[in-house]
């Protein structure tokens, strides 16, 4: 998507541009399940970097998904992991797979695992890492990250801290020596801009990419997102039977959220997607492929919800989230 005109983006991010190796500014996040390969392909393809949502996923899946996205674009992508919910012997046999397929780039969560990061910087793998805190921010760095991910409380999925974005990416920034990318809050042109005035050389975006065509999300999941408002969203711990701990989310209301089942039932099963049960309060939301009581599945969403309101293409939305962006950025003084 060569574009002159975007030449405001470009200039304020060569450093991340160049670790990345993509055109333009704009990450997907490594949104679990709905940032599969047609998704990633599409936002690389479109000039961004793609990102592959395998947290917790076996290696098969990881292996097939890469190849796939392989299959669909040539552009520079990376593998999404969280080691903190990841049993050990798994995250090695997705750690293993990867190498084995040659990926060049990892995006880590959660907590931060330092042997880890300085385990794929020892192979020469760029390590991008996203954090919530400023403890996060900074035990990344020591180990070894090459590009950190701010994610702000208005973020949809899971929320590592408890700070706006606003408040958080300045603060990050100022003790910062790498790269930083801004997520929460942003599925807009005006709203990168304002994260790039901040300092931000780019942004992730999973809630303007999950309401696309080629999201793995289910219909009914894009469609909430679509018809929400960014008061609509609720920050809950509700959602976590599958996850290492009671980590807050940020999701539409539903009926789990509306107190409607027993929190102590948490083995009944509400519906079934890629050929498992979906428990109610797990951290699974509803997929391509999920039947059941999906309205209340996990439905995660960013307060950014707002700012976007039809379904289309990735490409599309890339575009016009990235020109708004320019727009804003070329009329400055």
């Amino acid at each position: 998507m060569p574009n002159h005109s975007l030449n405001a983006l470009t200039q304020r991010s060569a450093p991340l541009l160049k670790i990345l190796g993509c055109e333009y500014p704009i990450m997907l996040a490594g949104m679990g399940g709905v940032a599969r390969h047609k998704l990633a392909a599409a936002v690389s393809n479109a000039g961004g970097f793609g990102v592959l949502g395998m947290v917790r996923e076996p290696a098969a899946l990881i292996r097939s998904e890469v190849l796939a996205l392989r299959e669909l674009s040539q552009a520079p992508f990376a593998v999404n992991l969280i080691p903190a919910c990841t049993n050990a012997a798994l995250l090695k046999e997705q750690v293993d797979t990867c190498l084995d397929l040659d990926v060049s780039t990892f995006v880590l969560f959660w907590e931060v695992d330092a042997a880890l990061v300085r385990y794929l910087k020892s192979l020469g793998k760029t390590v991008i890492h996203q954090v919530g805190y400023q403890r996060d921010a900074d035990a990344a760095q020591v180990a070894g990250a090459d590009v950190l991910i701010v994610q702000g409380q208005e973020a949809g999925g899971h929320v590592r801290g408890q700070t706006s974005t606003l408040s958080l990416l300045p603060q990050i920034i100022q003790h910062c020596d790498v790269p930083v990318v801004a997520s929460g809050g942003i599925a807009s042109g005006p709203a990168m801009a304002a994260a790039m005035l901040l300092g931000a050389q780019g942004v992730s975006l999973g809630t303007a990419f999950l309401a696309t065509h080629e999201a793995n999300a289910h219909l009914h999941h894009k469609q909430r997102v679509l018809a929400a408002e960014a008061d609509e969203t609720i920050y809950t711990t509700l959602f976590a039977r599958n996850w290492h701990e009671a980590a807050p989310v940020r999701v539409l209301a539903n009926a789990a959220t509306r107190g409607e089942y027993d929190c102590a039932d948490r083995d009944l099963i509400i519906g079934h997607q890629d050929g498992q049960p979906v428990y109610i309060f797990s951290t699974d939301s509803p997929l391509l492929d999920a039947t059941g009581k999906l309205d209340d599945m996990a439905l995660y969403c960013g307060q950014s919800c707002s700012q976007i309101s039809t379904l289309c293409s990735a490409a599309e939305r890339f575009q016009q989230i990235a020109e708004d962006a320019a727009q804003r950025l070329n009329q400055l003084p």
